[in-house]
């Protein structure tokens, strides 16, 4: 006959821990790896046939393609500083590996892998194209509304990883979801009942 005291908790006034969801680390870089080689592999098919060639309109003029070598930052900020960008870039890439460990959110994982996928993409460009070695010029090639980014901005698939991650990230702060897969809702409620 088995014993209902061995069943029992040790310290019944003490509450199990609930179980924590599964990490995340692969849907991060997973995420990563796809949207860098969609980052790179459009850029250098854009380098490769529409450099030094007039503004492709497409979607009747909702976008334009053309090749800008851009030395700055997002809205062409910060130019002449490149290396710092890269820096930047570099120390994003770094918190976001080391956040990754720690990550239990399958929303948190796409959002900070579509991040480190762009800051990753457009450092990639800054170490590899000219003039090189941490002052590389990003390819930038989507125009929106008017060619020349006179209607927008020009960006690239980069600046849109990282414009979606980042908007991801915030809208799941604002709904009270946490890195690491619990809600601070479900916190709140939690210490308001202890």
């Amino acid at each position: 006959m088995p014993d209902p005291a061995a069943d029992a908790p040790e310290n019944p006034e003490v509450p199990a821990k609930p179980l924590l969801p599964k990490r995340r680390v692969g849907w991060v870089f997973a995420v990563a790896v796809v949207f860098w080689a969609i980052d790179l592999v459009t850029k250098n098919l854009v380098t490769a046939n529409l450099e030094g060639k007039e503004p492709v309109r497409i979607l009747g003029g909702l976008i334009y393609l053309q090749v800008i070598r851009n030395p700055g930052a997002a809205f062409s900020m910060a130019t002449g500083m490149t290396w710092v960008l890269a820096l930047v870039a570099l120390a994003v890439v770094i918190a976001i590996v080391w956040l990754s460990r720690r990550l239990r959110s399958i929303g948190w994982a796409i959002g900070l892998g579509l991040v480190l996928a762009g800051a990753t993409g457009n450092l990639t460009d800054r170490i590899f194209r000219a003039p090189g070695g941490l002052q590389g010029h990003v390819v930038d090639f989507i125009s929106a509304f008017a060619p020349n980014g006179k209607g927008f901005a020009i960006f690239n698939i980069a600046d849109s990883a990282i414009c979606v991650g980042g908007a991801l990230i915030v809208l799941l702060s604002l709904l009270g979801k946490d890195y690491d897969g619990t809600s601070t809702k479900d916190k709140k409620k939690a210490e308001e009942t202890a």
